[in-house]
């Protein structure tokens, strides 16, 4: 320390005596080497003497020779300064804690997540992982770099404050159905080339920007409005990311330096002045939609209902038709047989004819007809009141009855006119 403020010191003299020199009327005239009316340059030799004589005197004087008498003015003009050792031994001293500074000076360290780049005079020298590392301090200089911290660059939007600001030049596009879309995206990436993050490209976040705007306008210049902003954002989202990527690789040797993460579309609609009326059209498909959803769910289920309906119709019908047609063919076998009996015994058919006609008819009748003797004069009881209750019992069993309901009249009364009418004929014969 006392060795800097020594020379201080003596620079600072040096310099009052030529600041006084160049003023005009000081020392009448002279310069600080003596030269009088004289305007020369200063002399080197005398001025590393001045300093060469104060370093002498702040690490001990120097050796005497060659002495010899001063002139009229006092000086000595015979004296030669020199260093003594103790002056060789402080420079020394002085050299090595210099040395030594130096080299503690020159370590630094890199923390886990960075890698160092070390320029050596301003050129590229090597890339340095993390821990402690040396550089020769003046000679090499380093720029350390987050390689696994995930950035985020904003397109179409700023974040300002606790809001967003949109920015208008970056967010709207033109659609391939010639309609305006403001979208803003969110680009996430990490450095994974140090040396060409610094060096081929100036500004990095800039030129990502402007890969992310140039990339997304030409995906959102093949395609339509309406998908971009409903089904197909995530697809906008994921060749938008290989896109810019493609585009940041072509920058020389390494690329840009950058490896992008992500992509996230985190707006896309029409532009302010138009979302009332593009609202609006929104809203009529999404009715367009839910009546053509609601036509289907009612088509769902009444068209099975009708078809089932249809189905037990059909099958009810020909559930009637094979009755009919098993009842038509039980009457005409039975009609058949019948004839066929009367042809062989015609009286004896029809006396059995004529009988189940009437037991057929009286069945249904609460008459009783008792056959009484002539001059007989017995007393009959017959218990009416049992006699009639079966057959109201009867009467109850056939209405419950729907299958002997359904037969009864497609046989009963064709058998019962047979027999009527057998039996008028046969009165009318008599």
């Amino acid at each position: 320390m006392e060795f800097f403020t020594g020379l201080l010191t003596c620079l600072s003299q040096w310099s009052n005596e030529v600041m006084a020199w160049n003023q005009s009327g000081n020392n009448g005239g002279r310069d600080p080497w003596g030269n009088r009316g004289q305007q020369a340059p200063p002399d080197l030799d005398e001025v590393f003497r001045k300093v060469q004589e104060g370093l002498g005197n702040l690490f001990g004087g120097g050796g005497e020779g060659n002495q010899g008498d001063g002139d009229e003015d006092g000086n000595d003009k015979g004296k030669k300064p020199g260093l003594g050792k103790a002056g060789a031994t402080g420079i020394s001293l002085l050299l090595i804690a210099a040395l030594l500074v130096w080299g503690i000076a020159g370590f630094y360290i890199v923390q886990p997540e960075e890698e160092a780049v070390v320029l050596r005079f301003g050129a590229y020298s090597h890339t340095t992982e993390s821990g402690l590392n040396w550089r020769p301090l003046f000679v090499d200089t380093v720029e350390k770099v987050n390689v696994t911290g995930v950035r985020s660059v904003p397109i179409g939007y700023r974040i300002q404050g606790g809001g967003t600001a949109s920015v208008p030049h970056e967010s709207l596009m033109l659609t391939k159905d010639e309609n305006i879309i403001d979208i803003k995206f969110e680009v996430q990436y990490r450095v994974h080339d140090p040396r060409a993050f610094l060096f081929n490209v100036v500004e990095p976040e800039v030129t990502l920007r402007q890969a992310t705007e140039s990339a997304v306008r030409e995906i959102v210049g093949k395609r339509r409005m309406d998908p971009i902003i409903s089904e197909e954002r995530d697809l906008v989202a994921e060749q938008a990311q290989i896109l810019i990527q493609d585009i940041l690789d072509r920058y020389g040797d390494g690329g840009a330096g950058i490896m992008i993460s992500s992509v996230n579309m985190q707006d896309a609609q029409a532009p302010k002045e138009v979302q009332a009326a593009y609202a609006d059209a929104v809203r009529a498909r999404e009715d367009q939609v839910r009546f053509e959803n609601q036509a289907k769910a009612y088509a769902a289920d009444i068209i099975p209902k009708a078809r089932g309906e249809a189905e037990a119709i059909k099958k009810r019908a020909l559930g009637y038709e094979a009755r009919v047609s098993a009842a038509a063919e039980g009457e005409t076998d039975r009609f058949l047989k019948v004839l066929n009996e009367y042809e062989k015994a015609k009286d004896v058919t029809r006396t059995r004819l004529y009988l189940d006609a009437v037991e057929s008819v009286m069945a249904n009748t609460s008459k009783v007809i008792v056959d009484v003797k002539e001059g007989g004069n017995s007393l009959m009881y017959l218990p009416l009141d049992k006699l009639l209750t079966p057959k109201m019992d009867a009467k109850d069993e056939d209405t419950d009855a729907d299958g002997a309901k359904d037969e009864t009249p497609s046989v009963a009364p064709g058998s019962g006119t047979m027999g009527r009418d057998r039996a008028t004929d046969r009165g009318r014969s008599r």
